[in-house]
């Protein structure tokens, strides 16, 4: 069993290491790019979400769901400073998932719910501190004082808050990607992403952070 957490382990970082840089670079240029990443996006998410879907109720509402994630995205990168908020919550997502990941292979402990058998209340707890640790910091240190302007916060509680709301977020939506693999009989969306299974267990906590991302900017904006 350790050998096959290892492998998956160095699957997932491979993985990693591939397709960030690109993504990187595309959230960067944004115009077509971003727009035929969304795109892309979309064709493998919907067909997915079909596949993962139980009845066609939960096909419609996981489309909706999937057509608001697209359109925050886009309105999100096109905002001013658009590149520093994408890439603001992506690492808040990112981190979620390495900390919960790390946390909960080393110190183990009670699993959560059967709906996500690999989810313990260890990996919830590094899945809230890696990112807070990490991006909070980041961010108030006085060398990045520029970066912390542009994604728009008014003090550093404010920005301790949305980090951890959002960490929340991505993890309930990660809870409800798993709940429809289980209700389907699925163990991944699909096997597209190696160490990971299909796109959409790759960016199923985005999808819903995204979303409450955008709608906390337009509020208070």
């Amino acid at each position: 069993m350790d050998r096959l957490l290892k492998n998956n382990f160095i699957k997932r970082l491979f993985s990693s290491i591939i397709i960030l840089p690109f993504l990187f670079l595309i959230i960067y240029h944004g115009n077509v790019f971003f727009l035929s990443l969304l795109v892309i996006i979309a064709i493998i998410s919907f067909y997915e979400l079909k596949y993962i879907s139980f009845n066609n109720p939960v096909f419609i509402f996981g489309s909706l769901i999937l057509i608001f994630f697209l359109y925050s995205s886009w309105e999100l990168r096109n905002m001013q400073n658009g590149f520093f908020l994408i890439l603001f919550v992506l690492s808040i997502c990112i981190f979620t998932d390495i900390g919960g990941y790390i946390f909960g292979k080393t110190f183990k402990g009670p699993k959560i719910s059967h709906i996500s058998p690999n989810k313990t209340y260890s990996g919830v707890i590094g899945s809230f501190l890696l990112p807070i640790i990490v991006i909070f910091l980041f961010l108030t240190s006085s060398s990045n004082s520029e970066i912390y302007d542009k994604i728009i916060f008014f003090n550093d509680f404010n920005l301790f808050l949305t980090i951890f709301i959002v960490s929340l977020v991505s993890q309930l939506g990660d809870f409800m990607i798993s709940y429809l693999k289980r209700k389907s009989n699925k163990k991944d969306t699909g096997s597209l992403i190696p160490g990971h299974g299909g796109l959409l267990d790759r960016i199923d906590g985005i999808i819903f952070a995204t979303i409450f991302y955008y709608l906390i900017i337009k509020i208070n904006l």
